[in-house]
């Protein structure tokens, strides 16, 4: 009877086996002991901080013709319909992909402004992302406007369904938001599971956007390492981690401090990595990509980003061991660029456009991409819409108008956000001042005050300021995209104390300091004028200010009223203006004065721009 129990009994275990087998064969599930227990591959294909930005753009790169002399060659750069084209095809010849998006999708183009997200959402279902972080821009109209773009992202699940993932974001019962995002999420590839756990920057959001009173910040680290944690202890042994942190805290923080981290797919300091090779054509790469390090764990994790504005898709290739550590990873990013050639006005003799093709194709980083149908198809109302309005001449700029957050040659200048490159970086008034477009922004804010109710002085803080006015042609669109945010003008009340302690809020800001946002804070304003020292401690930093009344400059009154206008944001406190935050509701008018309007009508009244006058920038003197 033993003897025929044992054979059944084995003969019952070796059915189990089978079925168990053909099971994991057809699903790809085990069990958790056994999860993830051989080699694999996967491919990440990954974008961030798009911003809005979704038509092509001019760029200018360094090229050889047919007779081997380099070239200034301008060409197409980017659009979302590239971006759509390049991860579909790239998607089509790769196993077990993965499309990432590591946040910013919203604020910084007339897109946005007209449509709220909808023509990104729209533009990203085309795609179909497996998941995407929140950046700090997808909180700049609340909880509320961040509800509906995720509405409007996944509207159609059947279709398309985009995970959206923070794991140190936490709201109340009542937020728009709740419910709508996890801090996690797993996909399956071949059978095996990785783990994606998203983290968005913390004092920059809560500070420089617009986040709901109840919605929370918590600590990147420690949070992202709790999610970590959880999917460990669900067996899953191949972790990405998608960071909209900024690159240096990537590799900092994040990637070396983390354990079970195998990847970190970044965000929001608009990182162009890749190869020395790519300083030849013109750009600047600021690190490796992938950067390759070793985590808390002491296993290697690969860190990745893939620039901006829709001018990049990064392509990672991980190769995991039984035991799910990475064994190798390598890729490159992917700028896009279409194959249409011209030098000054001219388009390229046909000899001259095979040899820069070439080049481009032989770089092994450039992709000449066409964009896709269906995209622009989908964006097309959007797209009509922007023209029309956008297209509006409303005047001309007879100079380069640079944008630059923070003076001097160190590193909080910040000389990575100008488009026009070494020709504002290396401008001796832009080192010593400032932005050009930054001030005439505050010029522009202060006369509207004046007109409407009065004001003394205008406050601008530097990253409500977003690209520079090359020299040529200003229209509507470009208005919009130099002042993206939905911000109106509110005039403050304030004693000249306050207005210095103001100052001192900024640049503290600007330093990282007391959860300071960074360069973004730096001070520009109009109708008062200061030196700067950041070499000094808080309340010393800025000295020697000067008010100007009808045309002359005289010693700035501390005991004195003034009234001070600004925008909504800084008003509120944002990017940490914590004097400007304390001040009376009482003090304090709504203008309701659309603030990217005001600038349209300074540019209507004054239609010939020019840089400000010297002694018109506010930062006199900086010293670093």
């Amino acid at each position: 009877m033993k003897q025929r129990i044992t054979k059944r009994s084995t003969g019952i275990i070796q059915s189990v086996l089978s079925v168990g087998l053909l099971s994991i064969a057809l699903t790809g599930y085990v069990g958790s002991s056994e999860v993830n227990t051989f080699p694999f591959s996967l491919t990440l294909l990954h974008i961030n901080d798009h911003h809005s930005r979704l038509d092509e753009e001019n760029t200018t790169l360094q090229l050889p013709n047919a007779a081997g002399v380099t070239k200034a060659v301008s060409l197409p750069m980017g659009g979302f319909a590239r971006v759509a084209a390049a991860i579909s095809e790239e998607a089509s010849k790769s196993t077990n992909v993965i499309k990432l998006h590591a946040g910013d999708a919203l604020t910084g183009d007339l897109y946005f402004t007209q449509s709220e997200g909808e023509a990104d959402a729209i533009a990203m279902n085309t795609v179909c992302f497996d998941a995407m972080t929140f950046g700090n821009h997808e909180f700049d109209t609340g909880d509320k406007g961040l509800a509906k773009f995720i509405g409007l992202l996944n509207q159609d699940p059947k279709k398309c369904k985009t995970s959206l993932l923070s794991s140190n974001v936490r709201t109340s019962a009542t937020s728009p938001i709740a419910g709508k995002f996890q801090p996690y999420t797993t996909v399956t590839r071949a059978g095996q599971k990785i783990g994606i756990v998203g983290v968005t920057i913390a004092q920059k959001t809560k500070n420089a956007s617009r986040p709901d009173a109840s919605t929370v910040f918590r600590d990147e680290v420690v949070s992202t390492q709790s999610a970590i944690d959880a999917l460990t202890k669900q067996g899953v042994n191949k972790i990405i981690v998608m960071s909209h942190v900024g690159y240096e805290f990537d590799v900092t923080q994040l990637a070396t401090k983390l354990k079970g981290v195998d990847v970190v797919v970044g965000g929001d300091s608009h990182t162009l990595l890749g190869p020395d090779s790519l300083k030849s054509f013109g750009l600047s790469p600021e690190g490796d990509y992938p950067t390759k390090l070793t985590n808390a764990s002491g296993q290697p994790v690969c860190v990745v980003q893939a620039w901006q504005y829709s001018y990049v898709v990064g392509k990672l290739k991980v190769d995991f061991d039984n035991k799910g550590h990475v064994s190798a990873c390598h890729g490159a990013p992917m700028v896009l660029v279409g194959d249409t050639f011209k030098e000054g006005s001219a388009a390229a003799t046909a000899a001259d456009a095979a040899s820069y093709k070439k080049a481009l194709n032989d770089s092994g980083v450039f992709r000449i991409t066409a964009p896709l149908t269906e995209t622009m198809a989908a964006l097309k109302p959007f797209s009509d819409a922007k023209v029309a309005l956008g297209s509006v001449l409303v005047g001309k700029s007879s100079e380069n108008l640079c944008l630059r957050r923070v003076p001097g040659v160190g590193s909080k200048s910040d000389v990575t956000r100008s488009s026009l490159g070494d020709i504002c970086n290396k401008d001796p008034g832009v080192i010593a001042r400032g932005g050009d477009i930054q001030q005439l922004v505050a010029q522009a804010f202060l006369l509207q005050g004046q007109t409407f109710g009065g004001a003394d002085i205008a406050l601008q803080n530097a990253g409500g300021v977003r690209i520079d006015i090359a020299v040529g042609d200003i229209t509507v669109g470009k208005v919009y995209t130099l002042l993206p945010f939905k911000n109106v003008l509110v005039r403050i009340t304030m004693t000249g104390q306050q207005v210095k302690d103001t100052l001192e809020d900024g640049i503290d800001s600007m330093l990282g300091n007391n959860g300071g946002t960074g360069s973004g804070a730096y001070p520009f304003t109009a109708g008062l004028r200061f030196d700067t020292d950041i070499t000094k401690g808080k309340g010393a930093r800025a000295s020697n200010l000067e008010i100007q009344s009808n045309g002359q400059w005289a010693s700035f009154d501390l005991s004195k009223t003034y009234k001070v206008i600004t925008n909504d944001f800084t008003a509120g406190g944002g990017d940490n203006y914590v004097t400007l935050k304390g001040i009376d509701k009482s003090l304090k008018e709504n203008t309701y004065l659309d603030y990217a309007d005001s600038f349209l009508q300074y540019i209507k009244k004054n239609p010939a721009l020019s840089k400000p006058a010297a002694s018109a920038f506010s930062t006199k003197t900086y010293r670093e």
